[in-house]
């Protein structure tokens, strides 16, 4: 069990298979090669022979690089057989390197952080035996492991633990863990999948064929069955259950055989003293001939435990299918241009910071940068959910794995690999599958706890049978081992967070922290910023008042000339100018003045502008908005107001917070009218303005010291301490950097529609987690004292235990239907300005 729990099913099984023969040795681990294995390598200048293309592909790996001088200077295997073989020890060594950690190892201060794929998870309590073990280490700030993909996230300081170490201590308690690479943990997770299928398959075609022959033994079925063929059929069902034991059951022999090294009680521990009492006494009645034979409910009970964690499996990687979409984005390759402008299709590894690539029509972004030349409508509905192309053009950035729609554009590179918001996108959708909320831990708590109940309670009413009816202690003990596995119970909040979690990244809302659909459910007061979040966060031009002579239109040509020539944020909100203005300069917070033709025009405040004509300020309309004032010297000619538009979806978010009973605040750093007026469109409960970072938060603590839960929903810097400190924080996906990783989840469509979602998930997901604890639950305590009073056989039991772990994952999975998006008017607004 040890050469099986170290090295993974791969290995054990060729072993096995090759039991009673002496194969070739791999060169790379030095296990049997099995025969007519195509696999071989050219190290030291000659052919070696290789187990499987894992070792293949490393072999290869370490001669590209110009390690062979490892296969040199390795040893056999180290005395002890409590540490690992040296050769391993020497390979896992290289990982140190900082060339070979430079693809998947993160630096950011005195913490390393990596993301690592995991071999060996069967159950939820893999997850807590690895992330305790890292956690011991006194070098290991955090470990958490995704149980729907398998992956192992982790930050330690690097200087005091070098990643060797780190593999080398999951090695010990029989975990084996890889860099994670997309390409390759797709081709692993296949090649799972393909050996769980197979082991399903040899257990289904073999227990039928070994219950035929033990259903041939029974009186009722042949009362003049010879003792010849009595004794045949024996022989024939044992020899038909054993690979079902040792091949297809194996996951769970190396599971318990793990856990009782660790001294941590999982699931695996129950159905292997199962399955492996079963064997053994139809091993027994086989020989002596004396008893029942039970190979027919060992195969029925494999072939059931088989397929509900098949299926389990494949329910995992659905609802985890939203992370694999994005990790598989980016293309193979790519157009980059040459200084003289023709273009070269290269790898994406060859691609570099600062360069220039071309992306046609229909062509997926290779990289994060920005818009050199042309203009198109890039599709990013698989990172943000929003189904519509959004117009780029020269000087928009742009995000790699989305699609060009329209017109050729050249991009210059900007972020590759790690550094893209791709990858911090995937990176913070992990993290959010990984954390795992209050519910969850209690139930693994209660799951482990149950266990070993269930354990204590199947000794005592064993010996209790013993004294009563030997004839039926045996099997009273394997239904209780049987029916009392905590799957259900195990599986009932992971699968309906994970399943969740997905489909609001679908809806364009990425959770980057464990604990946001538990705590919607609790939250009473939501705190808005204005700009940004509320607002569009852009300013646009709403109406011109002409003062003179000129006509709206004609003001607004000249005062467009002005404003194109200005990279002030305003500038945007005037559109291309008809015409042309030359010797423009910027007085910083005051305007801008400068020549079209040979009128002399200022645009700004209103002071600045009519001290060109040297006139008196025009009186300022009593209306909302930012006033500008535009003039020559001759004397103001128009005002122009601008305003920044209310998002389309605002009405909708703060009707759904009004129909909870929600308390609104509308808390903006901006000290004009705008605050009121908004607060007033919208009707939020209480708005304050020109309020500072330390003012908001000084806010929030006061409502938390009243005892609210409160939801914060922001996008700027100023934000920043407040998203930090609410109970659940939502960011814009416009918002900047530092606010998004303060915040517990990102909106990145910038749609609020998503949000009403979100509070209708979180209410159904909050229900299903209960439906499934409540039905674990249930399950689990009633059929342990059936099962003690012996009204349930193992058969029965197999089957109760299979159907109530399916039934979870299958509740779960409910909550992976998308709502029907709510389609808003998209279109501009295209009504002339008035007069």
């Amino acid at each position: 069990m040890r050469f099986h729990a170290e090295h993974g099913n791969d290995h054990w099984t060729t072993f096995c298979e090759n039991a009673m023969t002496i194969p070739l040795p791999c060169y790379h681990c030095a296990l049997p090669v099995p025969p007519g294995s195509r696999f071989t390598a050219v190290v030291l200048g000659e052919p070696r022979e290789l187990c499987c293309p894992g070792c293949q592909a490393v072999a290869e790996a370490i001669v590209a690089g110009g390690l062979e001088s490892y296969y040199l200077h390795r040893s056999e295997a180290s005395a002890n057989p409590d540490t690992l073989p040296v050769q391993l020890t020497d390979e896992l060594a290289l990982y140190d390197r900082p060339d070979v950690q430079q693809s998947f190892v993160r630096h950011a201060g005195e913490l390393a952080e990596a993301t690592l794929l995991m071999e060996g998870i069967s159950c939820a309590a893999c997850g807590w035996l690895i992330e305790k073990q890292l956690r011991s280490l006194p070098a290991v700030a955090e470990a958490r492991l995704n149980l729907s993909n398998h992956r192992l996230h982790v930050r330690w300081a690097d200087a005091q633990l070098p990643l060797s170490t780190l593999l080398a201590e999951l090695r010990q308690i029989g975990y084996v863990a890889h860099p994670y690479q997309a390409d390759q943990a797709s081709e692993q997770l296949a090649a799972q999948n393909r050996l769980a299928l197979r082991q399903l398959g040899v257990a289904g075609l073999l227990w039928f064929q070994a219950m035929m022959a033990t259903m041939a033994t029974w009186p009722e079925f042949n009362i003049d069955l010879s003792p010849e063929m009595h004794t045949i059929l024996r022989w024939v069902a044992l020899f038909l259950t054993t690979p079902i034991v040792f091949y297809s059951c194996a996951p769970f022999f190396k599971g318990a055989m793990r856990d009782l090294r660790t001294r941590h009680l999982t699931m695996d521990v129950s159905v292997s003293l199962a399955i492996g009492s079963a064997y053994v006494a139809g091993i027994w009645t086989s020989i002596t001939g004396a008893g029942e034979l039970y190979f027919d409910a060992v195969g029925m009970f494999a072939l059931f435990l088989l397929a509900g964690r098949y299926l389990e499996r494949r329910a995992q990687e659905r609802t985890a299918a939203a992370t694999a979409q994005l990790v598989n984005l980016l293309p193979a390759s790519c157009l980059r241009l040459a200084d003289d402008g023709q273009s070269e299709r290269i790898l994406l590894s060859e691609l570099r910071n600062g360069d220039r690539v071309l992306v046609h029509p229909g062509a997926v972004l290779p990289a994060d940068g920005r818009i050199l030349d042309g203009q198109s409508s890039i599709d990013e509905s698989l990172l943000t959910g929003e189904y519509l192309p959004q117009p780029r053009q020269v000087g928009d950035a742009v995000t790699a794995g989305t699609l060009n729609v329209e017109g050729a554009l050249t991009v210059e590179v900007l972020a590759l690999g790690q550094d893209t918001r791709l990858s911090a996108i995937v990176r913070l959708l992990d993290r959010a599958q990984a954390e795992k909320p209050r519910l969850a831990e209690i139930a693994d708590r209660a799951a482990q706890w149950f266990l070993l109940f269930s354990l204590t309670a199947a000794a005592a009413i064993g010996l209790l049978w013993w004294q009563l009816d030997a004839s039926r202690a045996f099997w009273i003990v394997l239904a209780m081992l049987v029916a009392t596995c905590p799957c259900a119970l195990s599986l009932a909040t992971p699968t309906a967070l994970t399943a969740a979690t997905g489909t609001l990244h679908k809806l364009g809302l990425l959770l980057t922290r464990g604990h946001v659909l538990e705590g919607l459910n609790q939250i009473d007061t939501v705190i808005f910023d204005k700009t940004g979040t509320l607002t569009e966060g852009r300013l646009a031009l709403r109406a011109i008042r002409p003062l003179a002579a000129l006509d709206s239109d004609h003001c607004l040509g000249l005062a467009a000339a002005l404003e194109n020539r200005s990279e002030h944020p305003i500038a945007r909100a005037f559109g291309r100018a008809p015409l042309a203005a030359e010797q423009v300069h910027s007085s910083p917070g005051l305007g801008l003045e400068g020549l079209v033709g040979a009128q002399r025009l200022r645009i700004g405040q209103p002071g600045f502008v009519c001290e060109l004509s040297g006139t008196a300020v025009p009186m300022m309309p009593d209306e909302p908005g930012q006033w500008l004032l535009l003039g020559d010297a001759t004397g103001p000619l128009a005002w122009l107001v601008l305003d920044d538009r209310l998002r389309a979806d605002a009405p909708a978010l703060l009707a759904a917070c009004k129909a909870r009973g929600w308390r609104t605040l509308l808390l903006s750093g901006d000290s004009s009218p705008m605050v009121a007026s908004v607060a007033a469109e919208l009707g939020i409960d209480e708005a304050r303005g020109g309020l500072r970072p330390d003012d908001k938060l000084a806010v929030l603590q006061q409502l938390h010291q009243q005892g609210h839960k409160v939801l914060m929903l922001g996008d700027g810097v100023n934000d920043v301490p407040v998203l930090a400190a609410a109970d659940i924080s939502v960011a814009m996906g416009s918002a900047t950097d530092l606010a998004k990783t303060s915040a517990d989840a990102v909106l990145l469509s910038n749609r609020l529609d998503a949000l009403i979602h979100a509070f209708k998930l979180a209410n159904r997901t909050r229900r299903v987690i209960i439906e499934n604890l409540v039905w674990a639950g249930l399950y689990n305590g009633l059929m342990l004292p059936f099962a003690a009073l012996g009204w349930i056989t193992p058969v029965w039991a197999a089957v109760g235990m299979s159907i109530s772990s399916l039934t979870v994952v299958l509740n779960a999975l409910r909550l992976t239907r998308q709502p029907k998006p709510h389609v808003l008017d998209a279109t501009p607004d295209t009504r002339p300005l008035p007069a």
